[in-house]
């Protein structure tokens, strides 16, 4: 015997009762079989209670698609039951994708122009949630209308559903245009019509006795006075008597906040009611509308919110607009409550409105400083909220965001990883050359004790901010010194150059680093960057570390049998990478020709070929030695990159296509040799041809880098720009890999906001290999703040003709951005 259909509560205590999944799979199985067979059946006064379980089904993640046209059979129905549940499943089972929803398109028509409240608020909710751009333009006559009905419930449910249309259609703001200023006017800010609190069934009675046939009211009267009887309450009120439901003003607000944002005519035609709004929010913040919307002592803080986010749209790059809110604006951060959250979710949105506008100096200190006593509230996510918005205003209101430069430094200790990092980032943008000193005291004790996931970010930041503000070279070198030797293992790669640079041209400093750093290295030799620039440094300097003439530190007695012993001990290390090892072992090199006595030598397994190298060289050619391994002269920075690349691309060509030439002395060949690395001109003498002498095979044991030219650069590409948002490549190809192309985008944002959830994706023919590498960020800020970067690796080996196709996917001005295009012009360097 096949087991009877359950109830809807009977369904729900079995499946609760179920002791393992297999079990409630068991129990759903039968009960939607029982389902579609009452479907097929074509039972019409049980469809509904049927379609009520399946969509329990569907909120616990089983298919349920089987009852999308049970919907649309209960939405045309003339009962309130079933519409109610039709709708309801619409809502959940249809959507743009499918296209059965386009069917109820006529069915939601009818419903809106019947006149009953209920019904037109459940067609008016399922169109604000499900509703596509084709039913949106269909039916916004009917939305229209509606919104300047007498009834407030139903112009609440329009106003709202006017917001979705014009989020999908934004070409329908001029449809909504009109009656929102009708709506502006509305009294009854709170009141509107919905709902009595009584059980369903006897509201669906209510609500058949005016949709059905006479002999059908006469049944439902029937059925009335029984349930009369069993209430203790009386019957409800009619439709026209008011409960507390969301106002229709903050729904106006709210659609007047999306036309503006879409439409620039809105935004011109709205200008004109700033002097209105100005006088809403002042009796909200003054009077009040009533005491059942206060918050914690707040009046509506919901519609004050909507209101400046508007007001902020409106005066934004509009000279009277924003002198006409400023002293609203002053009343309201200064009038405030701020004990409970409510109120401070109100002074925050005056804060952003405050900066958005064209307001006066003094009301954006104002702002500044509301801010600041937010880091000093106990909420975290109040003191995130005000690090990242004093994050976006250092750059426009830097003196005013300096006052509060103690409590930001006092938020790097917070435990929170989130905030911690909030804070780094604010205090790194707050160091300027008058207070550079104090904050690098600061962030380097916060160096030390930082987390791991923040040390890179942190050591990255103090050496820029030390470049960019360094009061004295001293100072400079000591500061990255104590970055090394914290942190040196989270640095970039170009600090080692970056401090040799600094270090080989502040000539008066040589002997106070190379003490310094001698000293950094006997403590610890496990901080590679550290090691690297002790041992250049020892290499080129080394004479004056044994002179110990340096005043500026306590005097130092070193031998030479301490400096060798030291970087033989860097060389041996297991901790010690390849590169450190080169650096320590031409350091010993160089030190054989600023030292006095017996030299030693030092063998590695990994450097025997070099050590091979240096040693024929000395022993053939000892009297070369002093020139060979003079000081390395100081590269200037300022010059042109290009410059130099293309002088050594030159030289490298010359060496590689040069005639045999007649002998020379082999010091002159030599020299010529080493010329080379120095960024020798294109006239010098051609060396001669290698031959298997000893003396000719000089230059294979030097093994000196004159690598095949370096291609020439490939010019950078500018493939999208839109309203300030902009996207660059650039590409490389490594010379050691032709077939591959590396290729750098940039995204920048030069607008007024902030662009977040940027994503770019990226597509290439199947006869190529793409890699996307993680990008940098999500948000670019606005006003030039810092790009994102994204790495697209290309392996092309067939050097097959390239081209690219990118999609972008960004949030900006509050809008959804998506676009795809294909890049075609490419420069030919990058592929051939």
């Amino acid at each position: 015997m096949v087991a009877p259909s359950l109830k809807l509560q009977d369904l729900i205590e079995e499946i609760r009762g179920a002791k393992t999944q297999a079990q409630e799979r068991e129990v759903i199985q039968k009960e939607c079989a029982h389902i579609r067979a009452s479907f097929r059946d074509g039972d019409p006064v049980h469809r509904h209670r049927q379609l009520a379980k399946l969509l329990y089904v569907h909120m616990l993640g089983y298919p349920a698609h089987f009852g999308q046209m049970e919907c649309l059979k209960l939405i045309a129905s003339s009962r309130f039951t079933d519409k109610r549940v039709g709708y309801l499943g619409a809502m959940l089972l249809l959507d743009e994708r499918h296209d059965a929803h386009l069917l109820i398109t006529n069915s939601i028509k009818n419903d809106l122009s019947q006149g009953i409240q209920p019904v037109q608020g459940l067609a008016l909710c399922t169109l604000s949630t499900m509703g596509s751009a084709e039913m949106c333009r269909d039916l916004a006559p009917e939305v229209e209308k509606l919104l300047l009905q007498p009834s407030p419930y139903v112009r609440k449910k329009a106003i709202l559903t006017a917001v979705h249309m014009i989020r999908k259609v934004p070409e329908l703001s001029s449809v909504f245009l009109p009656p929102c200023v009708h709506l502006l006017h509305e009294r009854h800010h709170g009141k509107a019509v919905g709902l009595p609190i009584l059980c369903f069934s006897s509201v669906d009675r209510r609500i058949e006795n005016r949709m059905g046939t006479p002999a059908h009211r006469r049944r439902v009267a029937h059925t009335h006075r029984h349930t009369r009887n069993r209430l203790s309450r009386p019957w409800p009120p009619p439709f026209t008597s008011p409960t507390l439901t969301p106002g229709i003003l903050l729904g106006t607000i709210t659609l007047i906040t999306e036309l503006c944002e879409r439409s620039p005519a809105a935004l011109r035609h709205f200008r004109k009611v700033v002097p209105q709004l100005v006088q809403i929010l002042r009796t909200l913040v003054t009077t009040g509308y009533s005491t059942e919307h206060s918050i914690s002592g707040v009046s509506d803080p919901f519609l004050q919110v909507q209101i400046l986010r508007l007001l902020r749209i409106l005066g934004r790059n509009h000279e009277e607009s924003s002198e006409t809110m400023n002293d609203l604006l002053a009343q309201v951060a200064t009038n405030t409550d701020t004990s409970r959250n409510a109120g401070n979710a109100v002074l925050f949105e005056t804060v952003l409105t405050i900066m958005d506008i064209r307001s006066a100096a003094g009301l954006r200190v104002l702002a500044v400083n509301i801010l600041g006593r937010f880091l000093l509230n106990s909420d975290r996510n109040i003191r995130y909220v005000a690090l990242t918005s004093l994050l976006r205003l250092v750059q426009s209101d830097h003196s005013a965001v300096q006052r509060h430069r103690p409590t930001v430094v006092d938020c790097l200790q917070e435990t929170d990883a989130s905030l911690s990092r909030r804070a780094l980032e604010l205090s790194l943008a707050l160091v300027n050359s008058s207070n550079v000193r104090a904050m690098m005291q600061e962030l380097q004790a916060f160096l030390e004790s930082c987390p791991p996931d923040l040390r890179a970010d942190c050591a990255s930041g103090i050496l820029l901010a030390a470049e960019r503000f360094a009061p004295t070279k001293r100072w400079h070198i000591d500061t990255i010194l104590h970055v090394l030797t914290t942190a040196g293992t989270h640095v970039r790669d170009d600090a080692v150059a970056n401090l040799t640079q600094l270090i080989g041209g502040a000539q008066e400093l040589h002997a106070y680093s190379v003490r310094r750093l001698y000293n950094a290295l006997a403590e610890d030799i496990s901080q590679q960057p550290l090691v690297q620039v002790a041992a250049w440094c020892i290499g080129e300097y080394g004479d004056l570390l044994l002179e110990g003439n340096c005043e500026e530190i306590e005097p130092l007695q070193v031998d030479e049998e301490e400096v060798l012993a030291l970087l033989e001990k860097v060389l041996q290390s297991h901790m010690s990478l390849p590169a450190t090892r080169g650096y320590a072992l031409t350091a010993l090199m160089k030190l054989s020709t600023r030292l006095q006595g017996d030299n030693k030598s030092c063998l590695d397994v990994e450097l025997q070929q070099r050590a091979v190298e240096y040693d024929t060289l000395f022993r053939k050619y000892d009297h070369m030695r002093a020139a060979i391994l003079e000081k390395m002269p100081l590269v200037e920075r300022d010059g042109p990159q290009a410059d130099e690349e293309a002088k050594e691309s030159k030289a490298a060509a010359q060496l590689s296509e040069a005639a045999p030439a007649p002998t020379e002395p082999q010091a002159s060949q030599l020299l010529d040799l080493l010329d080379l690395l120095d960024g020798a001109s294109g006239d010098a003498q051609h060396p001669p041809p290698l031959d298997p002498s000893p003396g000719g095979a000089l230059v294979y044991l030097l093994d000196l880098p004159c690598a095949p030219p370096s291609p020439a650069p490939i010019p950078d590409l500018k493939v999208f720009e839109r309203e300030g948002v902009q996207l660059n490549l650039s590409f490389i190809r490594p010379p050691e890999n032709p077939a591959l192309l590396l290729i750098t985008a940039t995204a920048t944002n030069s607008s007024e906001g902030d662009v977040t959830d940027f994503i770019c994706q990226a597509a290439v023919p199947k006869s190529l290999q793409l890699q996307l590498q993680a990008p940098s960020g999500n948000t670019v800020p606005a006003r030039g703040g810092l790009p994102i970067t994204q790495l697209f690796r290309i392996l092309n080996p067939n050097k097959a003709p390239l081209r690219l196709k990118l999609r972008l996917t960004y949030n900006h001005f509050h809008q959804s951005v998506q676009e795809i295009f294909e890049v075609n012009n490419l420069p030919v360097e990058s592929w051939q």
